[in-house]
């Protein structure tokens, strides 16, 4: 089994997983820390004998401050050390030295404050060997390390120019471990999504990957006022001043989650928290991210980059779950939330639970916390996805799905909710995210399905498997769109009342 390989800066000597061979904390990159900091990514210093036997430490984040709670610890770093001395990757492959394999490039989620490559959810062993391809993991720069917005820094979009940095060293370095570097699929879930779709969209990573795979991406704010507007702030918690960024690269690095950590409780105070809230994600900054993303994929920006883009139906129970008090609301709580939320006047708030309620009436459960989070579900995720589709599918090859398998987890209250389709995709279903999932033969077989087409799209660039239906391309005419549940069908128009709500005027 090949577990020693030689790269451009040195030998690597990885161990034997399962199933293939594992290299873990590869530095694709310099450590950004020091004058590196707030600076984009510069080349890994060479090394003679590297031991990737360990996974390297995760990006600069706060760590849970509570240890209870269904998915607490779930997401976040793990027991891995926090340092700014990140940007590290891991392979897993099944190749020798002589065999070419299609590559799949994986950027994590956690809303581009928390996570790492290296978790356990992550883990391309079952997708490697199953597959034949060779599954690639990374770290990026989080938060206010990788996304904090000021011209005067000269750059922007740190995080993202990391994940450019690590996929030009798979470019350059993954035939060492068997892979094809003219076959690359790069794939993402939330924050990993939204990351996809920005390189589909940035012109540094053009012909660095051919096709994509957008799960769960979000409409997070790229407007350059609001990351400025956010950024003022944290500078103001740093006491540091806008023309000095001396000072910024002088701040100790726990400094900078404590200042962080507190913007986001402040912000959570005033109503600010969200998904869709500008700040410390990426940000349209002229250079790195010329173009909103629907704008650029309209534009051709990714054309001939064969895409899957989808969601999960119940993306926003997952988030529901850590608010139980969410479950008791009536349907005047209900309008209020939708007005201060969504800053709708009570008759646009009616109008929505009507349109919603009677589009599930008889079909999904229809309660005032179950039109709220169907709101939300579309409002952050669906809808933004199904944009972005419709930009893609001019250009190239483009497939949507709807993952609808419902979460046997609380008592199902979870439904089809965020992050669900992880293990399916990674085939874990024995890792952290398993409860969700659920187990036995109707699980194994949807993962089979799942796992089969990403895998397809990999080797041949369509998502053909013999499992499923023909999944044609997408277009926003028919709209037809693969749902995957216990039945994997191809629908037209799902849930078409509910979308059309949002291209009302």
């Amino acid at each position: 089994m090949l577990t020693k390989v030689k790269t451009g800066y040195g030998k690597v000597e990885g161990v034997e997983g399962k199933g293939c061979a594992v290299f873990r904390g590869i530095p694709f990159a310099a450590p950004p820390v020091g004058e590196l900091r707030y600076r984009p990514p510069e080349p890994p210093r060479p090394w003679h004998v590297l031991d990737a036997s360990k996974f390297g430490p995760a990006s600069l984040q706060a760590r849970p401050q509570t240890t209870e709670g269904v998915f607490s610890g779930t997401f976040g770093a793990g027991e891995l050390p926090i340092e700014e001395d990140c940007l590290y990757l891991n392979v897993w492959t099944p190749a020798e030295p002589d065999e070419s394999l299609p590559v799949m490039v994986w950027i994590h989620g956690g809303a581009f404050v928390i996570g790492t490559g290296a978790s356990p959810m992550y883990d391309g062993s079952e997708l490697a060997t199953r597959g034949r391809v060779v599954v690639v993991t990374l770290n990026y720069r989080l938060g206010i390390s990788g996304f904090l917005y000021l011209p005067e820094l000269g750059s922007a979009n740190f995080g993202t120019q990391d994940q450019i940095a690590a996929l030009r060293f798979v470019q350059q370095e993954i035939a060492a471990f068997g892979g094809d570097p003219d076959n690359v699929t790069v794939f993402g879930e939330s924050a990993g999504g939204k990351s996809v779709e920005t390189l589909l969209a940035a012109p540094g990573a053009r012909g660095l990957f051919n096709k994509a795979i957008v799960q769960s991406t979000y409409a997070a704010s790229m407007d350059p006022d609001a990351h400025l507007e956010a950024s003022g702030q944290l500078l103001d918690l740093l006491a540091c001043r806008r023309d000095q960024t001396d000072e910024l690269r002088a701040v100790p690095a726990e400094a900078l989650v404590d200042a962080q950590s507190r913007w986001q409780a402040q912000r959570a105070a005033t109503g600010g928290a969200g998904l869709t809230s500008g700040g410390l994600t990426p940000v349209q900054d002229g250079e790195i991210l010329p173009q909103h993303p629907v704008e650029a994929l309209a534009s051709g920006a990714a054309a001939g980059v064969a895409t899957i883009i989808g969601t999960t139906r119940d993306e926003a129970r997952l988030f529901g779950a850590m608010m139980p008090e969410l479950s008791e609301m009536d349907d005047a709580t209900l309008r209020e939330r939708l007005g201060a939320q969504m800053r709708w006047n009570e008759a646009t708030a009616s109008n929505a639970i009507d349109v919603y309620r009677s589009a599930r009436n008889g079909i999904l459960p229809h309660g005032a916390s179950d039109i709220w989070f169907a709101i939300q579900s579309d409002h952050t995720f669906r809808h933004h996805s199904i944009c972005l589709a419709a930009a893609q599918t001019t250009h190239a090859p483009t497939w949507m799905y709807l993952f609808s398998w419902e979460s046997p987890l609380n008592d199902g209250a979870l439904g089809a909710c965020h992050a669900l389709e992880i293990p399916f995709v990674f085939g874990n279903m024995d890792g952290p995210l398993g409860r969700l999932a659920g187990d036995g033969a109707e699980a194994a077989a949807l993962s089979e399905k799942v796992q089969g087409a990403w895998l397809a799209l990999a080797h041949s660039g369509t998502p053909g498997h013999a499992a499923l239906p023909r999944w044609p391309h997408y277009d926003a005419h028919a709209r037809q769109t693969m749902v995957f549940d216990r039945e994997c069908a191809i629908v037209s128009k799902p849930m078409e009342a509910e979308r059309a709500f949002w291209d009302k005027p």
